[in-house]
């Protein structure tokens, strides 16, 4: 069949049919996304063929897709192999019985909250947080008998925060750089959306965190537990300064990793100098296993390792092959162009950016494509009525980067799923940040608060 231009009502029915397998599967028969997905690549490959599309397209569009990716992969497969590293040193049971003394069991589920955003701010890593960090607060609160869903909503939202509001978040960099905004403007600007948000969230988990059974108890023996079978010690902030610093000194995500894994493993050395080569191999490789005499702690800190994430990394590779494929075919673009055209108001302007956002998370589950596709097609509307590229930048972030830990399939959720051990569906309720940030951000469009106009605007 000779090759055309996919219509807008044909590019329109591709989506709603993938979403709907998607969503049918995942959500009303509750299956694991990887089959789904690849079933939803076997269909769109099909249907290529039939448009015309050669066999050459296709794996051009699967091989496209797939290259944004290859950084995030790789940052994954290091932290996979930093999980099961800090673990073995002690670092993350250090932080929890640190944690066991200084957080209130009363104000626990907000506290998380608040240190996950303090965090995120100060490494600008959204997934460096709930790897670290967030494992550790969530085993504190796995010990109080918390819903681990409440507390795994409290950290992604935290860590969303964090990263939404640094000046070191790639996505925010990204966002910015779309929109063509200066960044420190951008991240003012953002507080028009991001405030609210952060308080009304706030407020939420502080209800809803008093909810919950505190056993002192299980606490005190948990704690026992850990200081006795880990080394727990004032060495354990030694790879998290690292951290710091290599943020503060704006040193990407790759080296920054290196370097801590490097760190932890000389503590290891120093902990047991005759730690055997192949036992670390193993660890990198295969995760930490608990061999405690609490079953619980056991299972909160068994895992980690490069293994660990290859069932991540496959969901990724498959998603973000149905985003090439999509792309390439001018499936999306075809979608988005009439909607353009017929945008004249702001708040109609910035509820179908950010709607454009969601549904682009929704197929291609990749949160960088959710900034860059919307900030391509819509710019020349925001130009258009006078809209400054601040008000676009914002958007592009509540719309898009924040959407995507919601997505079972993205790159963002599965990652959080598999890190924390909670199913993205069981937590998306309690994500309270990410919800509520295009909310507030469509408020903004409606009624003009905080809403940045261009500077030659009459």
């Amino acid at each position: 069949m000779k090759k055309e231009k996919v219509s807008f009502t044909e590019s329109i029915i591709i989506l709603i049919a993938l979403l709907a397998i998607l969503g049918i599967s995942v959500i009303k028969f509750g299956l694991s996304p990887e089959v789904p997905v690849l079933f939803t690549v076997l269909l769109l490959t099909f249907w290529a063929r039939f448009r015309g599309f050669t066999w050459k397209d296709v794996q051009d569009g699967i091989k496209e897709g797939i290259g944004v990716a290859i950084i995030p992969i790789f940052i994954f497969i290091l932290i996979g192999a930093l999980i099961g590293l800090w673990i073995k040193a002690g670092i993350i049971p250090s932080i929890m019985v640190l944690g066991f003394h200084l957080i209130s069991g009363s104000f626990f589920v907000p506290s998380v909250f608040i240190a996950c955003a303090i965090v995120g701010v100060a490494i600008g890593s959204g997934f460096t947080t709930i790897s670290t960090v967030g494992i550790a607060l969530f085993g504190i609160g796995a010990s109080m008998n918390a819903n681990l869903a409440l507390v795994a909503g409290a950290i992604i939202s935290g860590a969303v925060f964090g990263d939404k509001m640094s000046p070191l978040s790639d996505s925010t960099n990204l966002s910015s750089a779309v929109a063509e905004s200066e960044l420190f403007a951008h991240i003012k600007n953002m507080m028009w959306s991001t405030i609210p948000s952060f308080i009304v969230s706030l407020i939420l988990f502080w209800i809803l965190g008093n909810s919950g059974h505190m056993d002192p108890t299980k606490i005190e023996r948990t704690s026992h537990v850990l200081q006795t079978n880990f080394s727990i010690s004032w060495w354990a902030v030694v790879p998290i300064v690292f951290m710091l610093l290599c943020a503060w000194r704006k040193v990407p995500a790759i080296p920054t990793l290196f370097i801590n894994i490097a760190a932890t493993v000389i503590m290891i050395f120093i902990q047991n100098p005759h730690e055997s080569v192949q036992s670390l191999n193993n660890l990198i490789m295969n995760g930490f296993v608990a061999k405690t005499s609490d079953a619980s702690v056991n299972a909160l800190l068994t895992r980690g390792g490069i293994s660990s994430m290859m069932a991540t990394v496959a969901l990724i590779i498959s998603t973000l092959s149905i985003g090439g494929m999509l792309m390439k075919f001018n499936v999306v673009q075809s979608a988005m162009e009439p909607l353009v055209k017929h945008l004249r108001k702001p708040g109609r302007l910035i509820t179908v950016t950010i709607l454009s956002g969601i549904c682009i998370n929704l197929l291609v589950g990749e949160q960088y494509l959710s900034v860059i596709l919307p900030g391509r097609a819509f710019k020349p509307a925001f130009d258009k009525i006078k809209l400054s590229p601040l008000a676009l930048s914002r958007v592009l972030e509540d719309g898009g980067s924040v959407i995507n830990y919601l997505i079972p399939w993205g790159v963002a959720g599965s990652f959080a799923a598999t890190t924390l051990g909670v199913p993205v569906l069981q937590f998306l309720p309690f994500a309270f940040f990410s919800l509520l940030s295009p909310v507030f951000s469509i408020i903004s469009g409606f009624t003009g608060i905080g809403l940045k106009w261009a500077k030659d605007k009459k």
